[in-house]
């Protein structure tokens, strides 16, 4: 342990008792918390705790995970089981404070659960449906702590990973320790993450980069932003890590403009590092220096991609560029770049803390550690989880998920957002592997679990899903640019009852194209919605586009009920069947354009 660090541990290890010393309510404001009314709650909590007189500590975490019961109000009295209160209204907050926080009785017909201790006919936190069997790494922070509070995040062993990396290992140690320990991306393509470093770390500029990627514009997906808003500090500690492994200079946190919360709380997270010397020149006093900002940009799925993500941090319309060079010799600004995904990223300072042994001893033989999962559909429990490799989907979906809440039979699940594939009920035995799930045709992508009943109709799905896709292509390319209007166009016409025979030969010879001519994963993925619904429901497609008319919708759903301007007919344009499908070319915020070499 380095000088610099005793200090500062010694100093979060009194903040953190003096929390544990009298109440302590956590009150979950993340996005899904303050969709719930959290805000309200959080207010009402403030207001009653001043009428009464109570000396309580409030602090703002991010979401747990149980979305499903939000707001949720953590109480810690000490003496007394440590209760979350479900669903919370402001008008429950009176009574919470004086009967739990005030004469230390919680209240268990309101109780979800106890984080420890024991309250008759209360189950524990970790027994909840959604809870037991989950291993939390990159989450572990998650409902537990403030996530502005640098002293709660080193209490619980923060920067214990980067004060041993800077201490007491090289950087070529520390690639081969994120390597050893079986790490692939968590973005989509689950490339080995230590591999990746390593080309980079190759590279003798004396500016480098590490690109962290939170654009996150899949349906279905909201992990990177829930890390932001729950833990941000894990994921700077990452990136300082990835930056000394690689000899880099300078770090960029990415994020989709518009998600307030991720943005607020990672700028703070990286000013307090400042402060604390955990960022800029001489870290910890090792001699290593590394500067990290944030930069936004403006809502474009295909920013995403690596090469489009540099142009949009560089103030550049998102586009993707042609390769070779690749990132790792020419990248932002010309300098050897190296992305990757927030949730990648946020697992090194575990690994690192606890030695790649014991990452790779989570998980399957090819699938390392754990993945996030998020829950949303026809779900009993929509969520957040994180469960190690190997679990079963169906375990996933029917018993921590809760099945389907209305009894109706689950018939298949969209994973991996819309450039993903559809996975039916008959193959939910699948075990959670990067590999396997690729085989099949259904990638686990960004992390997103959209549960579908027999209700929904396949075909409609997946015109929803070519239609972001559609709307979401840069246009740079042909195969992309015309293959998801084409592809959309057919789907269009076996949703109004109007096919033509060859329309899915035609499907198929559009799709084999954009797979080989498209520039980025957007078009190369763009016929996986259609390819995997064909593989899977092929007969609910030819009855649909025979004989069967036109599929009834509701008019609140899809991109089809606010359609606009021209009536679609075979040879009417998408563009003007869609036009309020159009990319928002304003200024963006960008990275700072004149980096400094450092370290």
């Amino acid at each position: 342990m380095t000088d610099a660090y005793q200090p500062l541990r010694k100093r979060a290890d009194g903040v953190w008792a003096g929390l544990h010393a009298k109440p302590w309510i956590r009150v979950s404001t993340g996005l899904q918390g303050m969709a719930a009314g959290a805000g309200e709650v959080l207010e009402a909590l403030r207001a009653e705790l001043s009428r009464q007189r109570v000396d309580a500590t409030v602090s703002e975490v991010g979401t747990t995970g149980l979305c499903y019961a939000e707001p949720l109000v953590d109480v810690h009295v000490p003496g007394t089981a440590r209760t979350l209160y479900h669903n919370v209204t402001p008008e429950q907050v009176a009574r919470i404070v004086a009967e739990h926080v005030k004469a230390q009785r919680p209240i268990a017909e309101w109780a979800h659960a106890t984080a420890d201790g024991t309250l008759e006919g209360v189950p524990p936190r970790g027994e909840l449906p959604m809870m037991k069997g989950q291993v939390r790494v990159a989450l572990r922070n998650a409902g537990e702590i403030d996530p502005l509070s640098l002293e709660q995040y080193v209490a619980r062993g923060g920067f214990e990973g980067l004060d041993k990396a800077l201490s007491g290992m090289t950087r070529e140690q520390v690639v081969q320790e994120v390597r050893d320990s079986g790490l692939r991306g968590r973005g989509g393509a689950a490339f080995s993450t230590g591999t990746k470093w390593s080309f980079l770390a190759g590279n003798k500029s004396p500016i480098k980069y590490i690109l962290c990627n939170c654009e996150e514009g899949d349906p279905g997906a909201f992990n990177d932003k829930t890390i932001l808003e729950t833990d941000p500090f894990t994921l700077v500690e990452g990136c300082i890590i990835a930056g000394y492994a690689t000899g880099a200079s300078n770090g960029i946190v990415f994020i989709r403009h518009g998600h307030h919360e991720p943005i607020e709380r990672t700028t703070r997270a990286i000013e307090a590092c400042y402060e604390a010397g955990l960022l800029g020149k001489n870290i910890l006093g090792t001699g290593f220096s590394y500067d990290m900002e944030v930069s936004l940009v403006g809502e474009s799925y295909v920013a995403g991609e690596e090469t489009a993500l540099m142009e949009a941090v560089e103030g550049k319309r998102s586009m993707p560029r042609f390769r070779p060079p690749f990132p790792a010799a020419v990248g932002v600004w010309g300098k050897p770049s190296n992305i990757n995904n927030i949730k990648t990223i946020s697992y090194v300072p575990e690994i690192v803390r606890q030695g790649a042994k014991w990452f790779a001893g989570i998980g399957t033989e090819r699938s390392k550690g754990t993945v996030i999962a998020c829950l949303s559909g026809h779900i009993k429990y929509p969520g957040l989880l994180e469960v190690p490799c190997g679990i079963t989907m169906r375990h996933l979906v029917e018993v921590m998920g809760g099945g389907e809440p209305s009894g109706k039979r689950i018939k298949f699940l969209q994973t991996g957002g819309p450039l993903g594939g559809m996975l039916p009920a008959a193959q939910l035995d699948m075990v959670l592997d990067f590999d396997e799930m690729s085989r099949a045709g259904a990638m686990f992508g960004s992390g997103g679990l959209i549960v579908c009943n027999e209700d929904t109709s396949i075909v409609d799905l997946t015109r929803v899903l070519l239609a972001f896709d559609q709307m979401e292509s840069c246009g740079k390319c042909f195969p992309c640019r015309l293959g998801t209007s084409h592809l959309l166009e057919i789907l269009e016409r076996a949703c109004d009852g109007r096919s033509r025979p060859t329309d899915l030969d035609l499907m198929d010879r559009v799709g084999r194209n954009m797979r080989a001519g498209s520039l980025c994963g957007h078009g190369q993925l763009g016929y996986n919605p259609v390819s995997s619904a064909l593989k899977a429901f092929a007969d609910e497609f030819k009855a649909q586009m025979s004989d069967a008319g036109p599929i009834p919708i509701p008019p609140f759903v899809g991109p089809r009920s606010t359609r606009r301007g021209a009536q679609m007919t075979g040879d009417t344009p998408t563009a003007q069947v869609y036009p309020e499908f159009v990319i928002n070319l304003q200024p963006v915020t960008t990275a700072s354009q004149q980096p400094t070499a450092a370290g």
